[in-house]
């Protein structure tokens, strides 16, 4: 169905190109004088282009008397027809759907993603029901049951794990880019992943009352509170329509003369007014797309340029995404920091744990050589991993691994230890033949000139916020990096749709740039939503107006610039066509002009307002 309406809405836009070509070349020929049919070649123009414009203007009017730009059009394409001004109504009628083409070509449909969604939902659950397991839907789920999820499934209800150690991809509620070690009394939310270790839970919130299903709710709330922005010609489009007719009606009655009327409403036609903000938006939106950025929302530019706070969500936007290994510490002196680190990445070899694939990556690159196997190798679910490397027994995982085995870190590291988890780093405890040696410190790493881009951006008179479901200490730690003031951690999707909410009610516009699926209520909310289209997920790019198709963060400011300048743009072709149209007026008033030359001079303005627009296309701040 969807495919079908595309596929509609194409035709449809293709149909009007066509006609747009061929009124042109019949608008041509009547210039020329070139008449092969027995009329006048602008009743092509006319038909192709007029007859869309006065149908929409009489049924908005008959349906609920909404009065737009196409009202005084279609009284001015009525009047020049009637007095034999063919080529007026037909260069009136070909302006105006030139315009419309160009705004339908630079709004784009909403895309929810809310279908895609929904697919995280869970389909099915094992049940624990008399001591036997049972497959059932997952929808029929009841408060109380307990449930089995196996490894690589994803979590079909909230709840509290009963028995089992695992690790929770939790990535679509908080964003967080590592998995997190649950066990025994730890909560579980619906639409997670489980990712290593197999654990019994009991259901706590099942249905609509699940996590993933209020972020549905949040998903579609949230683009069902955004106001869309409407265009500045049907705007003052009531009193355009009720000076033109008084003036025309004046000049008529104290002149006597019609066509003197008639040449008002050609000439107070919003052909330039029209044309003044659709061909601003559709420069700086081909202006965007050079410097990375894919406008999915038509308004969107316009919306930015109101905009008084940026919201960043950190792990995947402000950052990589991807732990490095930023420190080794050894407490044993017959090892050095690099034996450490290649038993430790030997160990982790064959590990599927994002912490233990980072510690091979990063050895590989550091040292670049390949990282010699162990001989045996066990993974210990949300635990760590234990390896025969050498003749030696290794573990490597978390303080709870080293407590389960009676291994106690010295005093004397703990401060160390300590430094490194208040700078958001996690840590990989050493132990080498049931003796604690050493810790790797891993974080995540700021992307490259976040630091200059957070500083553009204030420069832009943007205020920026970090909002990240991660927790106080990493988030607090980036803040200070990158000079950001106001900074809330341990977001969860409704957090950030909240913040975004109570703010833009107290006047701040809010920008929102996310990449993960916790992101997309948030994205939708905030007066322009803005995804990281490489890595992020395609359900936070559905829900943003803005995709940044190559991820490069720094070129933000300028798009920021950009819609200022836009706007800037918008107001210099609103003015100078409503002037040129008063200027037309008072021509027409005295009889100066006659319709043809009238619609020639607003055909006039219509090329300077798109000269002036196309300018955008190229246009960068100097700094």
């Amino acid at each position: 169905m969807k495919k079908l309406e595309e596929l509609l809405e194409w035709g449809g836009t293709r149909r009007d190109i066509i006609f747009l070509i061929l009124s042109a070349m019949a608008l041509l020929a009547s210039i020329l004088g070139f008449t092969p049919f027995p009329f006048d070649m602008a009743w092509i123009a006319i038909l192709l282009c007029g007859i869309p414009i006065i149908l929409e203007a009489f049924i908005g009017l008959v349906t609920a008397f909404d009065i737009k730009a196409d009202v005084l059009v279609s009284i001015a394409l009525a009047a020049s027809v009637v007095i034999g001004e063919d080529f007026a109504a037909g260069e009136v009628a070909f302006i105006m759907q030139l315009g419309g083409l160009l705004e339908d070509l630079t709004v784009a449909r909403a895309r929810a993603g809310i279908e895609k969604l929904v697919h995280l939902t869970p389909r099915t659950a094992r049940r624990l029901f008399k001591g036997k397991e049972e497959i059932i839907p997952a929808e029929q789920v009841q408060a109380g049951d307990i449930l089995r999820v196996l490894p690589g499934e994803t979590v079909p209800a909230d709840g509290i794990i009963q028995t089992g150690q695992t690790s929770v991809n939790q990535a679509v509620m908080t964003g967080e880019s590592l998995p997190v070690d649950k066990g025994p009394g730890d909560e579980v939310s619906s639409g997670t992943v489980n990712q290593f270790g197999s654990f019994d839970m009991r259901a706590e919130r099942v249905g609509e009352d699940s996590s993933i299903q209020r972020m549905i709710r949040l998903v579609q709330s949230a683009d069902a509170g955004k106001a869309k922005i409407v265009g500045i010609a049907d705007r003052w489009a009531t009193w355009i329509v009720i000076i033109a007719l008084t003036a025309a009606a004046l000049t008529w009655f104290f002149s006597g003369e019609i066509i003197r009327a008639v040449t008002i409403l050609v000439v107070f036609c919003p052909c330039a007014l029209v044309l003044a903000t659709p061909t601003a938006v559709m420069a700086a939106i081909g202006n965007a797309t050079k410097h990375g950025f894919l406008v999915r929302e038509g308004d969107a530019l316009e919306r930015l340029a109101q905009v008084s706070h940026i919201a960043f969500d950190k792990t995947g936007t402000l950052t990589y995404g991807t732990p490095q290994v930023t420190a080794v510490h050894t407490v044993q002196s017959n090892i050095d920091e690099k034996q450490l680190y290649t038993y430790t990445a030997m160990a982790e070899l064959r590990s599927e744990h994002p912490l233990g694939k980072a510690v091979v990556r990063c050895f590989r690159q550091k040292f670049s050589c390949e990282v010699p196997p162990a001989e045996t190798f066990q993974m210990i679910p949300g635990r760590g991993v234990k390896s025969q490397v050498k003749g030696m027994e290794i573990l490597a995982g978390n303080l709870s691994l080293l407590t389960e085995n009676h291994i106690f870190v010295p005093s004397s590291v703990k401060k160390e230890i300590q430094h490194y988890l208040s700078l958001g780093c996690t840590i990989i405890f050493v132990a080498i033949n049931q003796s604690f040696s050493g810790f790797l410190a891993l974080s995540d790493t700021l992307r490259e000139n976040a630091d200059r881009m957070i500083s553009n951006l204030k420069e832009a008179g943007v205020s920026p916020v970090l909002l990240t479901g991660d927790h106080q200490n990493a988030s607090q730690n980036i803040a200070r990096q990158l000079h950001i003031e106001e900074f809330l951690a341990g977001c969860l999707p409704e957090d950030k749709l909240n913040w975004i909410e109570n703010s833009q009610k107290s006047g701040r516009q809010v920008c929102m740039v996310g990449d993960g699926i916790n992101d997309a209520p948030a994205l939708k909310k905030a007066l322009v939503g803005i995804a990281m289209g490489g890595i992020g997920s395609d359900i936070a790019v559905d829900a943003a107006d803005i995709a940044l198709v190559n991820d490069d963060i720094h070129e933000l400011p300028h798009l920021f610039f950009l819609a200022k300048r836009m706007m800037l743009t918008i107001k210099c072709n609103l003015t100078f066509s409503m002037s040129l149209n008063f200027i037309a007026i008072l021509l027409a008033i005295t009889g100066i002009l006659n319709p043809v030359v009238g619609a020639l001079v607003h055909n006039a303005g219509s090329v300077l307002v798109m000269i002036n627009s196309a300018l955008l296309l190229k246009w960068k701040k100097k700094r």
